[in-house]
């Protein structure tokens, strides 16, 4: 074995301290952390199979000294809470990973006076050790686990729980991505007696049939957009049900959603209308399979056929098409105690092919009065169905009519989310944290603040339903920095990374998901960091933003979207904020925002190019005359 130093790293001097209000970067808080420097790796031979893994899943040597000091048990039985989490394992990678551990490390610092007050596992593959990956480094100790696609690892229950198990860890925290949503995560580990920061496994199951949180949305008086679903209520109204002990939709009222049959799909088209088009939706599907738009019966009935042979055995159902929209978040948090808040929200229009581009919160373009609606609606619906830990109620919003539509909730913390914590204050990891110790959210003293109480640590308790927060001063923009080839459809890339050159500033931070000589490797995620640009105005933060895409620079192998981004920040659509989800779409179709060459640059590659033609040429010729 030999001694491995253990820094922060770059990921960690570009982090912003995400629950400081005033957003003044990370130098106060790093520069009080110390990292141990007397751990030791021990080094493994990669697995290559989950039957390695039930021998073979071994750890890296960690310094496992936990204080003595009984300060958290203190808070957590001072703020209500009744379940002290002190080691957590991170079933994942990259920016989840990363952020996580910060996040939660920042607040142990900051509320605790000690940063080691909670230990963290990660899971690491052989990609992501050769890789350098930032989170290996962050991360008190890691365990090396099958290489190759995430059904090795990091998507893997069977590995995740075993892991768990055997390191005794208190709780799992899963990001992201990967088995985040996969409810046999929470379930399993349940019955291990370890605690998933997330919701149940239940809530999750329902919430990942569409058709289900449609009907659990309508329940709970959320609008929801003309569907097959929308009829057979009383007086042919929107469906309704409660869930059942099993945690799911009555079977009846689930059919009456789902049409089995081109016969059905056709009878419920009628009902809804050919006029705005229709969506064909597999209940099962996603990524872009079994989905396809239809604006009349014939194409209809060929394309629920298509639908049903993309995702066999999957329910489908129809859904009218919401055309000119916008993409609107509302964050939401349940506690286990049955209350539910809402932390602002975000608006994702900037979309290609579903993808987010730039994030941004507020959502400025709809009216104050109207995203209230949707912040209500929102609370009930995770109040109705018991939702526990941080997630997503996403609508779609039609700015013309000024109205919105219920699309899904999303069982997970979002990439997104240090958008909502710009412009509340709030730790969102941490307060996934704290809402798995089992403490209600108004005895968190993040939120207490938000909610202007003037003592953070008191216990008065707070009517989500009734009260509101303070209002919100400021804006955030966020950029999403991806290892993708704009030149080539944004084919992702991979490779080395010598550097990444970034200042953050009183109002631009970021994080990033590789070190100094990492790299991006085949099967990591495109995104390797994420920029953050806040002001006291939607503009200030566009102009901060550009600045900082600008001065940013990327060393290495792959190639990156940044110059293509400060093109898209500079567009009129965007600068006026007339966009729409299907706007980046149609730009890229049209070809209409591209990279510009400098002349010269040009010149000399074209030269270049022809030199090595000519060599080249030259050298086949030199290479035929000896045959």
């Amino acid at each position: 074995m030999s001694p491995i130093i253990r820094g922060y790293g770059l990921a960690a001097a570009a982090i912003l301290v995400a629950s400081t209000a005033a957003f003044s970067g990370p130098g106060a808080f790093l520069k009080g952390l110390t990292k141990s420097t007397s751990n030791a790796f021990v080094n493994h031979a990669p697995l290559n199979n989950l039957q390695e893994v039930e021998t073979k899943l071994s750890m890296s040597t960690v310094d496992e000294t936990i204080g003595t000091s009984t300060k958290l048990e203190d808070y957590v039985a001072a703020r209500g809470g009744d379940r002290p989490i002190r080691k957590v394992l991170i079933a994942n990678n990259g920016m989840a990973a990363t952020k996580s551990i910060l996040s939660m490390r920042q607040w142990a610092y900051m509320e605790l006076g000690d940063e080691k007050a909670i230990t963290f596992v990660a899971m690491a593959t052989a990609e992501d050790l050769k890789a350098n990956a930032e989170f290996i480094r962050l991360a008190d100790s890691f365990v090396e686990v099958p290489a190759g696609k995430n059904a090795n690892n990091y998507a893997n229950v069977d590995v995740i729980c075993k892991i768990a198990q055997e390191q005794g860890v208190d709780a799992v925290w899963p990001g992201w991505g990967h088995a985040s949503e996969n409810p046999k995560l929470p379930n399993s580990l349940d019955a291990l007696g370890i605690k998933f920061i997330g919701p149940t496994g239940p809530v999750m199951s329902v919430l990942g049939d569409k058709i289900a949180a449609n009907i659990l949305a309508q329940t709970a008086k959320v609008p929801s957009i003309p569907w097959s679903g929308s009829f057979g209520g009383v007086d042919d109204g929107p469906l309704v049900a409660e869930l059942t002990a099993e945690g799911t939709i009555p079977d009846d009222t689930f059919e009456m959603a789902t049409c089995r049959s081109v016969e059905e799909a056709v009878e419920a088209a009628k009902k809804i209308g050919y006029e705005e088009g229709i969506m064909i939706k597999a209940s099962e599907g996603g990524g872009g399979k079994g989905i396809r738009f239809v604006d009349n019966e014939d194409d209809l009935k060929n394309a629920y056929i298509q639908v049903s042979n993309e995702v066999v055995g999957s329910p489908i159902f129809l859904m009218q098409l919401c055309k000119n929209a916008r993409h609107i978040e509302v964050q939401i948090v349940g506690d286990q105690h049955g209350n539910a808040v809402a932390l602002n929200g975000r608006d994702c229009s900037t979309q290609r092919r579903f993808q987010k581009i730039f994030e941004e919160g507020p959502p400025t373009i709809v009216p104050p009065e109207t995203f209230k609606k949707m912040e209500r609606a929102a609370q009930r619906l995770t109040q109705n169905i018991g939702y526990q830990g941080a997630g997503t109620v996403e609508y779609l919003y039609n700015a013309a009519s000024d109205s919105f539509f219920f699309l899904e909730l999303n069982p997970r913390l979002q990439v997104e989310h240090p958008v909502t914590e710009g412009i509340t204050g709030i730790n969102m990891p941490a307060t996934q944290l704290q809402v798995a110790m089992g403490i209600p959210l108004f005895k968190i003293p993040e939120v207490r603040k938000f909610y202007g109480k003037p003592d953070m640590y008191g216990d008065s308790s707070i009517d989500f339903l009734e009260e509101d927060y303070k209002p919100v001063d400021s804006h955030v923009i966020a950029a999403r920095i991806t290892a993708e080839n704009p030149d080539e459809g944004f084919k992702p890339t991979s490779g080395t990374i010598e550097r990444v050159k970034f200042q953050s500033t009183s109002n631009v931070w970021g994080y990033f998901s590789v070190g100094a000589n990492g790299g991006i490797h085949e099967f990591a995620d495109s995104q390797f960091g994420h920029l953050f640009a806040k002001g006291p105005t939607r503009e200030h933060a566009r102009r901060s933003l550009v600045l900082a895409l600008k001065e940013i620079e990327v060393r290495g192998e792959i190639r990156t979207t940044v110059e293509y981004l400060v093109q898209l920040l500079e567009t009129p659509a965007f600068k006026e904020n007339t966009i729409d989800t299907s706007w980046l779409d149609g730009l890229i179709r049209e070809k209409s925002v591209q990279v510009e060459r400098p002349p010269h640059l040009v010149v000399l590659s074209a030269a270049v190019f022809k030199a090595f033609e000519h060599v080249k040429a030259g050298t086949d010729e030199l290479k035929k005359s000896f045959t």
